[in-house]
């Protein structure tokens, strides 16, 4: 009997990460096509926070998300490195994103492709 916890028979502590890192992807995984229709698959988190800085300006940015890569001296590049380690930050950063990305489609004004009139 295995005890919970305790790797598979036949696997020492050394091949148990490799075991479970192969083992099959749970069934919420998300499928190509939910992929697709993600906004954020493809977008580097470089491109979300530059596309933020320009968007807001750093000063608006660290008022909007509170936390001092985004108000002490700004950078992409310090953004960066903590937002990688940090992932409540980085869904901050990701859920802003995507509130802009609805707010710019919002505003902008609706084109319609219909035909000329007839005359």
């Amino acid at each position: 009997m295995v005890e919970p916890g305790s790797p598979p028979p036949g696997l020492d502590a050394a091949n148990e990460h490799h075991a479970l890192s192969t083992s099959p992807a749970p069934a919420a995984a998300k499928t190509p096509l939910a992929q697709a229709a993600n906004p954020l698959h493809g977008v580097t988190l470089e491109a979300i926070v530059t596309a933020l800085a320009a968007h807001y300006g750093w000063d608006e940015l660290g008022q909007r998300i509170a936390i001092r890569c985004f108000q002490s001296d700004p950078s992409v590049a310090s953004s960066l490195k903590f937002l990688r380690k940090t992932p409540w930050a980085r869904d901050k950063v990701e859920s802003l994103y995507l509130f802009m990305l609805r707010d710019v489609k919002r505003s902008s004004p609706t084109v319609h492709n219909f035909p000329p009139p007839r005359g």
